[in-house]
């Protein structure tokens, strides 16, 4: 717990009951909204950023109380253990139903965070050893060998210097031969002179234009699927069947039950993170700028996160049915917005974008 003593003129807010005492925020949630320095149980944050500015300006004394999760303090607010909840704590309908907040000064949205594979230098050579793409190649090659023996079969009596009798001297002749022709090189060092051999090397000439286009457009299609199986998941259509990871009390729950995903629920976010990397489950849901700022102070666990945004949702803060505080609180939060102290607030740990 810690205590926050503003100035000598702070005031104690007088509470419904008569007693005149300091206010107890309940604080709880992740980075950077809440960041909890457990070496000296100090707390910062963006949201205690933002609380600390309103309570200035009331002249409020006030003593932190940090929960471990959301719903603890939640209950401890619906209790009357504390006057208010201090965090990135979502304004949802269910919530509404039992706690008042303050209008929302911050919106945020739920995003997808998936282990980026694909940055590895195995992942970007891993389609070439698809087995489709090996077949393809098997094929080709089978197919080469088959129109060298013709071209041997046709040639060897008529150009021996081009096609001896040695089978795999000329066979290997023969696909050499079929190789530049199927790719209108034609260097000209080999060409066939008897008309069986003209009527393959015609032949050739039509299917190879035929294969070439369709195994280009093959091998396209298979480096361009495999892309797509990596383990990044990057939407909500790729939920069905996955393991999808959030914490408790998280509106992402229904998120990724609507989509047909198996929950797996944790206590924190680096645990699910832990898990992620762990490939114990499939990505994590949860809002966005937590997971924006766990990757940028985690870049060599190589997480992927998509540009898409869902369930927009504001954070704001959490008081009892019964509150007097809130109007002040909204008075001083639309003061803070209309001069740009909560943007500058924000972008000192998100960033300015």
């Amino acid at each position: 717990m810690a205590l926050a003593t503003l100035s000598a003129h702070a005031q104690n807010v007088v509470h419904n009951d008569g007693v005149n005492t300091p206010l107890i925020v309940a604080v709880a949630g992740d980075a950077p909204f809440v960041i909890h320095n457990r070496a000296d149980d100090s707390l910062e944050g963006i949201s205690l950023s933002i609380w600390e500015n309103v309570a200035r300006e009331k002249r409020w004394q006030y003593q932190y109380k940090y929960f471990e999760t959301v719903d603890k303090a939640l209950n401890a607010l619906q209790q009357g253990q504390v006057d208010l909840l201090a965090g990135p704590i979502s304004i949802t309908s269910d919530r509404v139903k039992d706690f008042r907040f303050s209008q929302p000064y911050y919106q945020s949205s739920l995003t997808i965070a998936s282990r980026d594979e694909n940055s590895t230098i195995w992942a970007k050579i891993k389609p070439f050893f698809s087995m489709q793409l090996l077949i393809a190649v098997s094929i080709f090659l089978s197919l080469l060998a088959a129109v060298g023996l013709l071209f041997w079969l046709a040639e060897r009596h008529h150009s021996p210097e081009q096609f001896p009798a040695d089978a795999k001297r000329g066979i290997a002749n023969g696909m050499w031969l079929a190789i530049v022709t199927m790719s209108t090189t034609g260097y000209g060092d080999m060409a066939p002179v008897s008309l069986k051999g003209r009527i393959v090397a015609g032949c050739w000439m039509v299917i190879s234009l035929i294969f070439a286009t369709s195994m280009i457009a093959g091998i396209a299609s298979t480096l361009t699927l495999s892309g797509f199986s990596s383990s990044n998941i990057t939407q909500v259509e790729q939920f069905p069947g996955k393991k999808i990871a959030t914490k408790s009390g998280s509106p992402a729950i229904d998120f990724i039950d609507e989509y047909q995903g198996k929950t797996v629920l944790v206590t924190t976010l680096p645990e699910a993170m832990e898990k992620l990397k762990n490939k114990s489950v499939d990505a994590v849901v949860f809002d966005r700028p937590q997971l924006m700022f766990y990757k940028n102070n985690h870049k060599a666990d190589n997480i992927h996160i998509p540009n898409a945004e869902y369930y927009k949702q504001g954070y704001g803060f959490a008081f009892r049915a019964d509150s007097e505080l809130i109007n002040d609180v909204n008075l001083i939060l639309l003061e803070l917005a209309e001069d740009q102290k909560i943007e500058r607030i924000t972008a000192e740990y998100l960033g300015k974008n």
